[in-house]
């Protein structure tokens, strides 16, 4: 592509930057078809109508790209044999049976990972970060709070 194609392209792209909620809208439709989101902001509109011009300019991931992102997906998301959800990656590495030792404010926390969950004083968790915020009174990201990411 030479460069006076190249500006051109940029101009095109470069055209949302000033569009109104309305004409974002217009386009959206135009571009994406159907209905554009209600409570999607401006911005974002914005965002992602010049992507979509930019994949339409120069043919968007490459194929390697495109394969590491379908792997990555495949292996940081697991279905559970029980509902068929998918459950995080972090859960679906930790073997079940294993224990989480967390010390806060002099008292020491033992936490064990369960097929479907977790467990700790008797009672089963959905989730790290539930028994994280039951300990601490405040939101925490689970896996960090027990030091395993």
């Amino acid at each position: 592509m030479n460069r006076a194609t190249r500006a051109e392209e940029f101009v095109k792209i470069a055209r949302f930057e000033t569009m109104s909620r309305e004409d974002c809208i217009d386009e959206w439709r135009r571009t994406m078809g159907g209905q554009s989101l209600k409570y999607v902001s401006v911005q974002f509109m914005r965002s992602a109508l010049a992507y979509e011009a930019q994949i339409k300019t120069d043919g968007g991931h490459s194929t390697a790209v495109r394969k590491a992102l379908k792997a990555a997906l495949k292996t940081g998301q697991r279905t559970s044999e029980a509902g068929g959800r998918p459950k995080p990656a972090l859960q679906s590495s930790l073997r079940s049976g294993t224990h989480l030792v967390r010390e806060w404010n002099g008292r020491t926390y033992q936490v064990e990972v369960l097929d479907d969950g977790f467990q700790m004083d008797g009672k089963r968790y959905r989730s790290l970060s539930a028994i994280a915020r039951k300990i601490t009174g405040a939101h925490w990201s689970g896996p960090r709070f027990f030091g395993l990411g």
